[in-house]
């Protein structure tokens, strides 16, 4: 009977891709991974892959045995995964992704109570801002916002943080406060632009209640919110950004926030629009207890308004 090890890295290497992919899940070496292959076929006696240095494909006999041995695999995992909450000691390693702003100043802080309460969890925090792959990047856990969300996504919501306009007190002095959207018009803009679409993240302006998208003077256009935040700090322009980013800054006194009145009927509107985290997971139909548990981890931690 064909050893289990390699089984799994076989199962793995489809999910994530490559074999290198399952040779990172399963912490062994690429080679260490090949051979497991190479000893499942000659286990087997016939070919469950081709393998070119560009590509990789299934076999006929390869399609046929990912088909009966995957679904097995995934419930051998499932039952441990249930033994080990059963006994109270989470096992194995937990891969979590998101974007970078979140991870460093609201993530990051909450995770040594969770490395602390379970100690048997190898966490791995993917801290970026371009698209992830859950499958061929063996990503558990992807903390994304709601304009970043892919169909189809199995998620739970964590928070809805507000989104401020900001600007340096040297700035408000020089330039003067906006007080209205129309204001907005005259004043230097720090935008923020996605970098996993490449799309510039537009202000919330409405007229007549419908979407509106008047003409701004662009300062400045940055991928990475705190740049754009120091430099709103540093007197550049007014910037537009989550409220764990500039809560502190402003409590410091580097960045002052500026809310917008309301505005007659017919004119130009600066409206609200939160950034909704959600916790999406790769697995439809089973979420592991680790998974379960980080996440109520963050639900629990998460500061309303955060």
């Amino acid at each position: 009977m064909p050893n289990l090890r390699a089984i799994e890295t076989f199962v793995k290497t489809l999910e994530g891709g490559s074999i290198a992919s399952a040779a990172r899940q399963l912490g062994i070496t690429p080679a260490a991974a090949s051979q497991n292959i190479a000893r499942l076929e000659r286990d087997l006696g016939t070919r469950l892959l081709t393998r070119t240095t560009r590509s990789m494909a299934l076999t006929e006999a390869g399609e046929r045995y990912l088909a009966r041995v995957a679904p097995v695999l995934e419930q051998l995992e499932q039952a441990q995964s249930d033994l080990s909450q059963l006994h109270g000691q989470l096992q194995g390693r937990l891969r979590v992704s998101c974007m970078s702003a979140f991870g460093r100043h609201v993530l990051a802080p909450l995770l040594p109570a969770f490395i602390a309460r379970h100690p048997g969890v190898q966490l791995e925090l993917l801290v970026v801002d371009r698209q992830v792959d859950v499958l061929r990047e063996d990503v558990d856990i992807s903390i994304r916002y709601r304009d970043v969300l892919e169909p189809g996504m199995t998620v739970r919501p964590l928070a809805s943080v507000p989104r401020w306009l900001c600007a340096s007190p040297a700035y408000l002095a020089a330039q003067g406060h906006p007080r209205t959207a129309e204001d907005l018009l005259e004043h230097a803009c720090l935008l923020y632009r996605r970098e996993v679409d490449g799309r510039l993240m537009r202000w919330p302006f409405v007229r007549g209640g419908e979407r509106a998208d008047p003409p701004l003077r662009i300062a400045a256009i940055g991928t990475d919110i705190d740049a754009l935040a120091q430099m709103a700090v540093h007197g550049a322009g007014i910037a537009w950004m989550g409220a764990f980013i500039a809560r502190p800054l402003i409590e410091r006194g580097l960045l002052q926030a500026l809310p917008m009145a309301p505005a007659r009927k017919g004119r130009l509107q600066f409206t609200d629009a939160p950034l909704d985290f959600f916790a999406c997971f790769r697995d439809r139909q089973y979420v592991p207890a680790k998974v379960r548990a980080f996440v109520d981890h963050l639900v629990q931690s998460l500061p309303a308004g955060h």
